[in-house]
């Protein structure tokens, strides 16, 4: 369990968090994510709360007992399945855990009965190294259409070709100001608990991205975001630069597997913001050739009537923004501003999330609002668990491959 866990959690253990391989083993097996602490509590019997009442009840006369509730039916643990999703089925009962299950569960029979599914990746998904799950998602076609930010789609790229060049900061919540412009003229960017290194990851992509905008331009074409990245990973630009399993790569997983990847809102990336000074300096002449957040909906529209012509499709949606705002939207447009009937609704919907409802985000919204917007139906199966998505995506994940 401990190593399936080392697998798929990356940015948590080993160099992210500066302990030895074996050190993250002990980490592990002593409770890193509540895991080791709930697996002992079980195994070495302590005391529950029901022990508690127990107790109390006993002591009683027995005419002021509270007669006990019937017992509840133990989960079906299926044998066929890998450690992690065993696990899964034997300790996750209640709350987010439960959530989480039945989402996954729910998942696998959205695909086990035909249908489809799109996963949206908001917030630093890729610096977490999700692409460690996510690419085998995508490999095995559990996978069939992503969204995400301009910042995820060139993250997995840099983490691809300088790895062993990002610093982590174990200790982020103890930095000083002083101590946080130290890492800025180190040129080390901090998303969180690690740094990508700015000029063997941006700067080197950047310089290849560059030739291929001119190339482009000069021979007339223009092409999304995605598509720039995928020429260059299909033919090999950056490849004497890889620094991980190229298997990791979730980018690269879909390039080869021709998985296409939305991505409103590149502009606002780092990638994005190297194109615009391009156009400045005169390098590229044409904002157009790269092509448009509002082409992006269009083409999604063709897509979306053409996979629910034999398929329903599913919407799984790590994050909240514009990466899933974004795509939910397309339902909405097809039935109300193109007046489209027998457009069937999104099939299966969930959202990893920690935003806050009361706030009034859109974000943490609860799926049933987006009933009210023509997005999601009565029956369209629905959950949303309020938890760390760089935990619960993965667990998904392994569950949806029988891990």
């Amino acid at each position: 369990m401990a190593r399936a866990l080392e697998k798929f959690f990356p940015a948590s253990i080993g160099n992210a968090t500066g302990l030895s391989t074996g050190s993250a083993q002990k980490f592990l097996s002593n409770g890193a994510f509540g895991v080791g602490k709930v697996t002992n509590a079980f195994m070495l019997g302590a005391e529950s709360d029901s022990d508690t009442v127990m107790r109390a009840t006993q002591a009683q006369p027995v005419n002021q007992r509270v007669r006990p509730a019937e017992p509840t039916v133990r989960p079906v643990v299926s044998a066929s399945r890998g450690a992690v999703s065993r696990f899964l089925e034997r300790h996750f009962r209640h709350f987010n855990a439960r959530e989480l299950l039945e989402a996954a569960r729910a998942y696998v029979a959205h695909l086990e009965q035909g249908g489809q599914m799109m996963i949206s990746l908001a917030g630093a998904m890729s610096t977490a190294e999700l692409g460690v799950s996510l690419a085998e998602m995508i490999r095995r076609e559990k996978v069939h259409l992503i969204t995400c930010t301009g910042a995820n789609l060139e993250e997995d790229v840099f983490n691809l070709v300088a790895h062993d060049h990002y610093v982590p900061v174990p200790h982020y919540r103890h930095l000083s100001p002083q101590q946080e412009e130290e890492l800025f003229k180190r040129k080390l960017n901090r998303v969180t608990d690690v740094c990508i290194p700015e000029n063997e990851a941006i700067k080197r992509v950047e310089r290849v991205l560059l030739d291929l905008w001119v190339e482009a331009e000069r021979n007339g074409e223009r092409l999304f975001p995605h598509e720039f990245f995928f020429r260059l990973l299909r033919e090999g630009r950056l490849k004497e630069h890889y620094q991980i399993d190229p298997a990791d790569s979730w980018v690269l997983a879909a390039a080869e597997r021709d998985v296409p990847i939305v991505v409103p809102g590149w502009e606002d990336s780092s990638i994005g913001n190297l194109f615009a000074a391009a156009l400045i300096r005169g390098d590229v002449k044409s904002p157009h050739t790269v092509r448009s957040g509002i082409e992006y909906m269009t083409w999604l529209a063709e897509f979306y009537l053409e996979t629910t012509r034999e398929h329903s499709l599913g919407m799984f949606q790590i994050g909240g923004g514009i990466a899933g705002d974004f795509p939910i939207c397309v339902v909405p447009m097809l039935h109300q501003d193109l007046k489209r009937k027998d457009v069937p609704l999104w099939g299966y919907f969930c959202q990893i999330s920690d935003s806050t409802t009361s706030y009034g985000s859109y974000s943490g919204a609860v799926p049933n609002e987006k009933i009210t917007w023509g997005k999601l139906g009565v029956d369209t199966p629905k959950f949303i668990i309020e938890s760390d998505a760089t935990i619960v995506a993965p667990l998904i994940f392994a569950y949806v491959l029988g891990w």
